[in-house]
């Protein structure tokens, strides 16, 4: 039974007939859309979400939450309780048969405030996504309002809309698709969705196991990614373990291209393949589900007064966890964005970056997917001789580790050609460049990444400069931080509320800081 955690109910202007007009209706009650729509709260803009549902999902699902990730949920009020309820890992190991080809650690430097991954299932995450919506009074959740209809003119959108009581329409300013990979709104938009469908077929396994067994030695008490190449218990084909939050695992079976999606959906069936993996049969299932996936995204993510975002946008293998990390990571691009155009803060040209800079995220994420996807199910013979090659090597020779694909690992993409950065006017030896995501570090009170997101902020380096219409954060010459901005005394990084670099300089100046600003906005020319 699903609990019912935002149900229907008649709104105000479907009683009266008359549309109020809305400055942002977000279409989509998921991850991303419930992460749109408290990021622009925290901006003081009211939002309404519609959902042609009225509950979460279940099952894991999005199982893995990127670094990244967590900061942005961080700043939302939830990070620190979904790494809390989650099972926190950073190593992974890949075997070939049952020998360990290589393993891999995704931070192994210290001093972060977020671990590199949490495994917390999809409905846990979004119930508390959707437990602090409710608790914000500037975002409205309606459940069982479906999108049927979609115009727009210069001064906004019209929306027409579903429920149970019959059809009546929105207004808003700005309406954002978060509605998944069969969205409506990119329908309604007539945006072509193009890409590569996989034919090969996967299972997901939840199971509990019982009390005292282990699956296959894995210790719950250090958790790690585990990924198999052809094990013995399922040959020729490949297998993920993940260890998640309430004592489930998480287990995925390649089923290869010729698996019937009926016959292996049977429960007996599926715990006839968990037992042989796990070699006992003393194990709850708790979820399964038969999936085929594609790689493909939107032609564009705006067209005039409508965006699109996360799956809505663009579709990846799960191998690499950047499905919803992605999305969450467009969320987090968008909002500080449409806050800023709303307020009247910076130009239109802003909500072309974020189409600029997430299409360049999603065919990154799209091609790193692609190549995991093509190295796990190779499409001929000489493709599997090749791997087993890389495999047996990558056991034996270091320079071989990185031709083993079981999935690149979700990083948030650099985006070193957005037209909202000011190039470097000198050289840098280290340090991240603009467009390049702003590295935590710990302060004397707390952490750096809990600095970012409200606004734009100026690092200053061993002083304080005299910096107008920015919050400046003086940090030491030397140290964590320093080492990881490459700076030195005197050094300045501007970041934007996304906590991506805009700009910096080993010299401040008032007027290339003024330039960086405007151009950051949106507004270049200013």
């Amino acid at each position: 039974m699903h609990l019912l955690l935002y149900p229907y109910h008649q709104s105000l202007e479907q009683r009266s007939g008359q549309p109020q007009r809305r400055p942002v209706v977000i279409v989509g009650a998921g991850p991303v859309g419930l992460t749109l729509a408290l990021d622009l709260a925290k901006r003081n803009v009211p939002v309404v979400v519609i959902d042609d549902s009225d509950r979460i999902g279940d099952g894991s699902r999005a199982v893995c939450w990127a670094k990244k990730t967590l900061e942005v949920f961080d700043r939302l009020g939830v990070g620190e309780a979904v790494a809390r309820e989650g099972v926190r890992w950073q190593r992974g190991r890949v075997f070939h048969g049952e020998r360990e080809a290589y393993a891999f650690d995704l931070l192994p430097e210290a001093h972060h405030k977020m671990p590199a991954m949490v495994n917390l299932q999809q409905d846990q995450v979004e119930a508390r996504l959707v437990r602090a919506a409710q608790l914000d009074g500037r975002i409205e959740l309606r459940g069982r309002h479906e999108l049927i209809g979609l115009a727009q003119d210069e001064a906004g959108a019209t929306l027409n809309v579903r429920t149970q009581d019959g059809l009546f329409d929105m207004r808003a300013d700005w309406v954002i698709g978060c509605d998944g990979a069969r969205s409506p709104t990119r329908a309604l938009l007539g945006l072509g969705f193009n890409g590569q469908v996989f034919e090969d077929r996967f299972l997901i396994a939840d199971v509990r196991l019982a009390p005292g067994v282990q699956p296959r030695g894995l210790d719950p008490a250090r958790p790690e990614r585990w990924f198999w190449f052809d094990p013995p218990f399922h040959p020729r084909q490949s297998v993920l373990l993940h260890a998640q939050a309430e004592g489930l695992w998480r287990i995925d079976f390649q089923l290869g291209r010729d698996a019937d999606f009926e016959a292996e959906r049977d429960p007996g069936r599926i715990k006839a393949r968990v037992a042989a993996m796990l070699a006992t049969d003393q194990f709850e299932l708790v979820w399964s589900s038969v999936y085929q996936f594609c790689c493909r995204r939107a032609d564009r993510f705006r067209v005039g007064r409508v965006l699109l975002a996360g799956d809505a946008a663009h579709q990846v293998s799960p191998f690499g966890a950047r499905g919803a990390n992605s999305g969450v990571q467009d969320a987090d691009n968008l909002g500080w964005k449409l806050a800023a155009v709303l307020k009247g803060e910076g130009g239109d040209v802003l909500l072309d970056s974020y189409e600029f800079e997430r299409i360049e995220a999603a065919d990154d994420n799209i091609g790193h997917s692609t190549r995991a996807t093509d190295f796990i199910s190779p499409k001929s013979g000489l493709s599997l001789r090749l791997r087993k090659a890389a495999l047996d090597l990558a056991a034996r020779c270091d320079f071989a580790k990185p031709l083993v694909n079981s999935g690149r690992l979700s990083t948030p993409t650099e985006h070193v050609d957005s037209p909202l950065s000011t190039l470097d006017a000198e050289a840098w030896g280290a340090g991240p460049e603009p467009g390049c995501p702003a590295p935590d570090a710990p302060l004397q009170d707390g952490w750096l990444s809990e600095q970012f997101g409200a606004e734009f902020v100026l690092l200053a380096f061993g002083w304080s400069p005299p910096a107008d219409g920015v919050r400046v954060i003086t940090l030491p010459a030397e140290g964590v931080a320093a080492t990881r901005y490459g700076a030195r005394p005197g050094s300045v990084h501007l970041i934007r509320p996304d906590a991506i670099v805009a700009a910096r300089w080993h010299r401040f100046e008032a007027d290339a800081l003024r330039a960086a600003l405007a151009r950051a906005h949106g507004r270049p020319d200013d």
